[in-house]
């Protein structure tokens, strides 16, 4: 059994990465201080540091969180670019550049990044940009760990359980299971793999 940080546990993608990580300790961090075991704020240094401090001994960490601006791209200001850009890529790098100081020998992370990066949809250049430098940044750091120490990104499309939500802005996506995407967490946290994309698409 592992301990594992997951952040993000009570939302849709959260909700599919807790159910490939069932036979682990799992922590709970998110920015509700009510709604998990520890607070944390991913665009916060210090707070990432505080939170992996707390917790103390664990062996992954899974984030399942990074908040994008939507719109159309020449209308976007550069507030909306560098809140995506603070949350989805540098939040999850800094999960990483600060999170190896504190994780296991061996341990793992496992980030988030998305299908729109390799099929766009209007309204989503933020997003798809920062999922597209996260998925380099995993396979290219993934050289660099120290301690033996793991990185994989889950690039998955559009969740069944989030459809009512997105599915207007993603007309021809077919939406997948989040048991299928929480496989491809557990592959991550439990397998040997580094470097490495985990796709998880209907076709």
């Amino acid at each position: 059994m592992k301990t594992i940080i997951l952040i993000g546990a009570k939302g849709k993608m959260g909700q599919a990465a807790l159910s490939g990580l069932g036979k682990h300790k799992v922590i709970t961090a998110g920015r509700s201080a009510a709604d998990y075991d520890f607070q944390v704020d991913i665009t916060s240094e210090e707070s990432l540091r505080k939170l992996y401090k707390e917790v103390g001994h664990f062996d992954a960490v899974v984030n399942t969180v990074g908040v994008c601006e939507y719109a159309n791209f020449t209308e976007m200001t550069e507030e909306q670019w560098m809140t995506t850009i603070m949350s989805k890529m540098m939040g999850q790098i800094n999960l990483v550049r600060i999170g190896q100081e504190y994780i296991a020998d061996k341990g793992s992370f496992t980030l988030i990044t998305g299908i729109l990066n390799t099929k766009p949809i209007p309204f989503a250049i933020a997003d798809a940009t920062t999922s597209g430098a996260i998925d380099t940044f995993v396979k290219c750091v993934a050289f660099e760990m120290p301690r033996g120490i793991r990185i994989n990104s889950i690039n998955p499309t559009v969740l069944e359980e989030a459809w009512d939500v997105y599915g207007e802005m993603m007309p021809g996506f077919e939406p997948v299971p989040g048991r299928l995407v929480g496989k491809a967490f557990e592959r991550s946290v439990d397998g040997f793999i580094t470097g490495q994309v985990l796709f998880v698409d209907a076709y």
